[in-house]
């Protein structure tokens, strides 16, 4: 294909944020849309994650982007005209201190309000009707929406793709960015390993690689990438974890895929630790954790682990809008959630570019207000 000089708007990055806003920006009519990306589609954070998506938040902001997610993803299918993977088998969200257990309350009083119709209880009978089996004897209490659920990045992404490309969206792989060119205070062009791209718009979606390409515009960007370990399992019979099993102060998540497989991660230490290599020490762990929760998963095999990156921020909250170099946008630092939030930021992110109202406002979003001092504080993560 030959190399595409000119682009009305650049999105830098091919995860699932980068691929939605393209869609989204040629769906509302924009032209000449080109998406650049290093490696290939989905080669990034957006193919390495968990692929959890929930509307359990205990932030009226991140229940809002959450449920608006929910609803895209149950109709994405259809709109895409490909499968996305959605696997709606709820998430079991679990308390094991106390602190925990009385924000889970405030958290589901909030949920309702919002039309979140979260079930929170203390039985355990009640948590094994959901995950037969599961042993949670020394949980406080659990939470549970039955919406929630999971999806696959890798269909979810090349569906996003797929759609845009058939709107006229021109993808370019292997198209590494080394440069942009700001003049006056305005973004000119992006400069690649292929070539020059001069254009109006440019949309920084690069993940855990955004503070780097923010930099290239003089921007400054507080964030880093952090990586976590997952692993999977060979397939076996549905039913050993229906929902998507999760703890932030039991630091886990656990989810059966639709053929079988079944998906566990952890937190790291949470230092800025980088690269793509996965250690004994995570599998061990994850491994555990996992027997402890499902001891019928004894003799289930485990068949490969991967490590991948959250482009986290101080707030682990994402950064969204316009940055003070004109033209040059920002839709990155989701901090472990870019995949749930990804069809959302799309949205907002082609609203703002547009000149239109977003469904979402994004303005406490904005990357200056860590330089303010000011926080995004959600009390519902890992």
């Amino acid at each position: 294909m030959d190399f595409q000089k000119t682009a009305d708007i650049v999105v830098i990055g091919g995860g699932v944020v980068g691929a939605a806003t393209a869609y989204y920006l040629a769906k509302s009519g924009r032209k000449n849309v080109v998406l650049v990306e290093k490696n290939t589609v989905c080669s990034g954070s957006t193919g390495r994650c968990g692929a959890g998506i929930r509307a359990q938040w205990g932030l009226e902001l991140n229940c809002r982007m959450a449920l608006a997610c929910l609803d895209t993803f149950e109709q994405l299918d259809e709109e895409l005209g490909l499968p996305t993977g959605l696997n709606q088998g709820g998430y079991l969200l679990i308390a094991y201190k106390e602190k925990e257990w009385e924000q889970f309350k405030k958290n589901v009083e909030l949920q309702h309000s919002l039309g979140i119709n979260t079930e929170i209880f203390t039985d355990v009978k009640r948590a094994q009707e959901i995950c037969p089996g599961v042993a949670v004897d020394d949980a406080l209490g659990f939470t549970y929406y039955h919406r929630d659920g999971h999806a696959d990045p890798f269909l979810t992404t090349f569906a996003f793709q797929e759609a845009a490309k058939r709107l006229g969206v021109k993808f370019c792989k292997f198209t590494e960015v080394t440069g942009l060119r700001v003049e006056r205070g305005e973004i000119k062009a992006v400069e690649t390993n292929r070539g020059t791209i001069e254009c109006g718009d440019v949309i920084n979606c690069a993940g855990s690689w955004a503070q780097d390409v923010a930099a290239m515009a003089g921007i400054k960007l507080p964030n880093w990438a952090e990586r976590h370990e997952i692993f999977i399992t060979e397939p076996v019979d549905p039913g050993v974890c229906p929902p998507m099993l999760m703890s932030f102060s039991g630091n886990f998540y656990i989810q059966q895929r639709p053929h079988g497989s079944i998906i566990a991660g952890e937190s790291p230490s949470h230092e800025p630790v980088t690269g793509y290599t996965a250690t004994v020490h995570s599998i061990a762990s994850i491994a555990r954790t996992v027997l402890k929760l499902l001891p019928r998963a004894k003799n289930i095999r485990v068949v490969r682990q991967w490590a991948g990156h959250y482009d986290m921020t101080p707030d682990a909250a994402p950064i969204l809008g316009e940055t003070d170099v004109k033209h040059f946008w920002h839709a990155t630092g989701f901090s472990g959630h870019g995949f749930m939030l990804g069809p959302v930021a799309g949205q907002i992110m082609t609203a703002l570019l547009n000149g239109d109202t977003p469904i979402i406002d994004p303005t406490i979003m904005d990357y200056r207000r860590f330089e303010r001092g000011e926080r995004i504080i959600e009390p519902n993560v890992v």
